[in-house]
């Protein structure tokens, strides 16, 4: 009996440990979250925009960078910059291909940290039916308690080349500049609730 008892604490203990190891799971807070972007218009002003339906997963526990993992779901036909003409363009054959490639998606392959609020994040990015390596510049808001839920926030911004991905249309003005620009920024705001922790998802602000 005694070392029956033993042998299921020491499975318990086990299972505990290997909870803590993984992290925490979280899932997306759509209300406080945002995906966005910048484009250089005329080679002297930039046109902002934004991505209205996607989906972001991720596993957090603070001072334990290598245990971190995120992937991200973005529909490509939610291409929103406040003009409907050019968001209807984006979505076409000349950029997106919304109807052919219907979602952008992130995969991350790892974490530096360069402090314990700042790093880079690496990853796999699919667009356009194209896969490549980013880095994005991360900055860890870390752990908040809110009403009954546990939460976790942070920041990432990078740029790509849309060229590097198939999207490569473009005029050139008389003045030698581009329509649009090859270089995107990207910036994601991104707030999550804990899975298991969770009571409520309301979005209360």
């Amino acid at each position: 009996m005694k070392h029956t008892t033993k042998i299921l604490l020491s499975l318990t203990i086990l299972i505990a440990w290997a909870a803590a190891a993984a992290g925490a799971s979280f899932e997306l807070d759509k209300v406080h979250s945002s995906v966005e972007f910048k484009v250089r218009h005329l080679a002297i002003s930039k046109v902002s925009g934004r991505f209205d339906t996607f989906d972001v997963n991720f596993d957090f526990e603070p001072g334990k960078p290598e245990s971190w993992r995120a992937e991200a779901t973005i529909d490509a036909s939610s291409v929103n910059t406040g003009n409907e003409k050019r968001d209807k363009h984006l979505r076409s054959e000349d950029f997106l291909e919304a109807a052919k490639f219907p979602t952008l998606e992130f995969v991350s392959t790892g974490v530096q940290m360069h402090d314990e609020h700042n790093g880079i994040l690496k990853g796999d990015l699919t667009l356009h039916g194209v896969t490549l390596p980013v880095e994005l510049e991360l900055e860890v808001r870390g752990i908040a308690e809110f009403m009954g839920t546990t939460k976790a926030g942070f920041t990432a911004r990078g740029k790509i080349n849309r060229k590097d991905f198939g999207l490569t249309w473009s005029k050139t003005l008389e003045t030698g500049g581009l329509v649009v620009g090859d270089k995107v920024e990207i910036i994601l705001e991104i707030e999550g609730n804990q899975i298991d922790t969770k009571v409520s998802s309301r979005g209360d602000s």
